[in-house]
């Protein structure tokens, strides 16, 4: 993939779409990696207990998993400067299957001055925004 330019972009322009998938499986290996062994993550009775529609995915996992777009469009993930969300709704993952994320990401603003270009993206679940003011900066 050929990395983009700033010349090249517009407004709107939107650099990639992309649907991602997290099962069970995905949040414990996550909350390993990532240290954060709430159960809410894991277990259903606990989840349901504290108000949840069941498990939910890791609001850094979904966040991640966002962001990737990004940075395969922009072909190094170096080139993200800053990137922050607003998490809206919790991603329930079921107990056989999976949740799936629906990632698009649009052109928001460029500064050729600066060299940079933002990123919005627009992330759903179940047809449920689930990140609010997802926004990625990266220099070009």
């Amino acid at each position: 993939m050929t990395r983009p330019t700033l010349d090249g972009l517009a407004v709107g322009d939107v650099v990639g779409t992309r649907t991602v998938t997290f099962g069970r499986q995905d949040l414990v290996r996550y909350a390993g990696a990532s240290g954060d062994l709430n159960p809410i993550h894991w277990n259903e009775r606990f989840a349901t207990d504290v108000g949840l529609p069941g498990v939910i995915a890791h609001g850094m996992l979904t966040m991640g998993a966002a962001v990737n777009l990004v940075c395969d469009w922009a072909g190094d993930p170096g080139a993200v400067v800053d990137y922050g969300v607003r998490f809206t709704r919790p991603v329930p993952v079921p107990d056989s299957g999976a949740a799936t994320l629906e990632v698009t990401g649009t052109v928001g603003a460029v500064d050729a001055e600066a060299g940079t270009v933002r990123v919005d993206l627009t992330v759903t679940s179940g047809g449920e925004k689930v990140l609010g003011r997802s926004q990625v900066l990266v220099r070009l």
